[in-house]
């Protein structure tokens, strides 16, 4: 839609301007409609108003701005000055941009209905259609959405080293009563809960195989430490949840492992 301002005054007392749109009436003394151009269907129209979002000058606007604005007489007025600079350059139509455009256009907004003359129903249609296809869009192109997953991804980094400390140090403190020696042997905490997992009570170390998760030297001390450990006993029940605590860290460590080469993919 273009609009020809009747009065170029109102701009210049802007604490007035928006009680020149209080009602239909008084913005039409101020305000008429020029040229007015429907879009025959929403692909278009996403289309315009995704240019329009992104400060770029559509097809379809140029065209129509070039057939009904006269480029020696008359001065556009621009809410984005970016696009301003385009119609400028491109179309060679001078265009102004500056506070009092923002109150008129917001007070143009106000009245839509009355200046444009259009049915309320379809009215409603098209915004409601044109909005939600033009969110759509706009999650799909957005420039910020590898950035955002990125973020994401490494708050959540964050997140899981904080409960594998915690997790991993309950492990240790509260398997420490049964075995205090092994924590100064495995101080890796992935090593650790997977050695209580496998062995349960540390009577059980001499008979299991940590091949697939100690060096052949820290799995010979374990062994030696075992059967000399100074530690309390603990029942099978103390055993259990203890393991499937080691269950967590395992899984927990294996799961940051993986969000890690997503995040290093994905940052490359």
């Amino acid at each position: 839609a273009l609009f020809k301002l009747a009065d170029k005054g109102v701009l210049k007392d802007v604490k007035n301007l928006n009680k020149q749109f209080d009602s239909p009436n008084s913005a039409a003394k101020i305000i008429k409609l020029k040229a007015f151009k429907k879009f025959k269907d929403t692909t278009k129209a996403l289309k315009a108003a995704a240019a329009i979002c992104e400060g770029k000058l559509d097809k379809g606007l140029s065209t129509f701005l070039q057939k009904k604005v006269p480029k020696d007489k008359a001065k556009l007025a621009v809410l984005d000055s970016k696009l301003g600079n385009l119609i400028k350059k491109k179309l060679g139509i001078k265009c102004f941009y500056e506070d009092s455009v923002i109150d008129l256009m917001r007070g143009i907004r106000s009245q839509l209905d009355s200046l444009l003359n259009l049915p309320q129903e379809e009215k409603m249609a098209f915004q409601l259609g044109l909005s939600h296809s033009l969110a759509r869009f706009k999650l799909k192109f957005s420039p910020d959405k590898v950035d955002t997953m990125i973020i994401q991804a490494i708050a959540l980094l964050d997140e899981l080293d904080k409960e594998l400390n915690t997790y991993a140090m309950r492990v240790r403190e509260w398997y420490g009563w049964h075995f205090p020696e092994m924590g100064k042997i495995v101080t890796d905490n992935l090593m650790y809960a997977k050695s209580v997992k496998l062995m349960g009570v540390r009577t059980n170390a001499v008979k299991s195989d940590f091949s697939d998760i100690l060096p052949e030297e820290m799995e010979k001390e374990l062994k030696e430490a075992a059967e000399i450990s100074m530690g309390t006993e603990i029942a099978e029940e103390d055993v259990f949840n203890i393991q499937q605590l080691c269950d967590q860290v395992i899984h927990l460590t294996d799961y940051r492992g993986q969000l890690f080469d997503y995040l290093k993919n994905r940052m490359n």
